[in-house]
């Protein structure tokens, strides 16, 4: 068995072939056929196509590589962050509904759903919080696109899991539906993911925002790599590296490093190419 902490990196063909390769490389597929559940969780922040959000491709590719895997039930599940629409309309622009009744796919919206109270003394932002208590249950996969952010600095696996949070609680101090953690949110993405992480992460990198997660500029030559792994950590210390930024001046993954998973240096042998 590979340490938890090996991350596989690997050049992007396309989604079915190169995704494949990328989840075979950390043996994913044994994982899967355990599983009952499995909760695809992409960043759909707002109704913006990819780049800013994660494509239906990537998606559908991994869906068929958990059935391909295992016998599982399999959702998609999203609560954007947009302050007009609402998660259902952003499924129907983006595609998902689409999605959704071709390949049979049931689609949840986190802003809806009901909710779990959970509590941890040590989470200094987050003592206390309110999650979908269906994402506790089944086997969490966070599909992020890969994004610089104007707060956190990079959007990736640990920052996807704020769509989590449930606008009842935390529309809080803004219009966006998560505005109660941008006066905090370094300390907010580790928090929230000492209560839930992901339980495997990919980052489609086919593309990347270089200076902004909802515009600016692109990656330029795009960076046409498709990142994997089951330590969000790693996966995300490795994301940062490849929009040019080391993890030790990313606060959330400098907090997560040793708590969470590890984050791995530019050419260490946990990664997989």
């Amino acid at each position: 068995m590979i340490p938890k902490n090996t991350i596989s990196v690997v050049d992007f063909i396309d989604y079915s072939k190169s995704l494949e390769v990328c989840l075979d490389q950390i043996e994913t597929g044994s994982v899967f056929r355990r599983r009952k559940l499995i909760i695809i969780k992409p960043n759909l922040v707002n109704a913006s196509p990819f780049p800013i959000t994660t494509p239906t491709a990537i998606v559908a590719s991994l869906i068929d590589y958990i059935r391909k895997n295992s016998k599982a039930r399999v959702v998609i599940a999203e609560g954007c962050g947009d302050a007009c629409l609402d998660t259902g309309e952003i499924f129907s622009r983006l595609g998902y509904t689409r999605l959704s009744k071709e390949m049979n796919v049931e689609l949840i919206d986190l802003n809806k759903s009901s909710l779990v109270r959970l509590h941890n003394p040590e989470c200094s932002v987050l003592p206390e919080i309110y999650l979908p208590r269906q994402t506790m249950k089944g086997f969490l996969i966070s599909v992020p696109v890969l994004k610089r952010h104007s707060l956190a600095q990079v959007t990736l696996s640990m920052k996807n899991m704020l769509g989590l949070a449930p606008p009842s609680h935390y529309q809080q101090g803004g219009s966006w539906k998560k505005s109660f953690f941008h006066g905090q949110m370094h300390r907010s993405i580790f928090d929230l993911n000492l209560y839930r992480k992901p339980d495997l992460s990919i980052i489609d990198a086919t593309v990347g925002m270089a200076e902004y997660h909802l515009g600016g500029r692109t990656c330029e030559p795009p960076i046409n790599k498709l990142v994997a792994g089951f330590d969000p950590v790693a996966v995300d210390s490795t994301g940062a590296h490849l929009l040019g930024l080391h993890w030790k001046e990313i606060p959330h993954i400098c907090m997560a490093h040793g708590v969470l998973g590890h984050a791995l240096e530019p050419g260490s042998t946990d990664v997989l190419i």
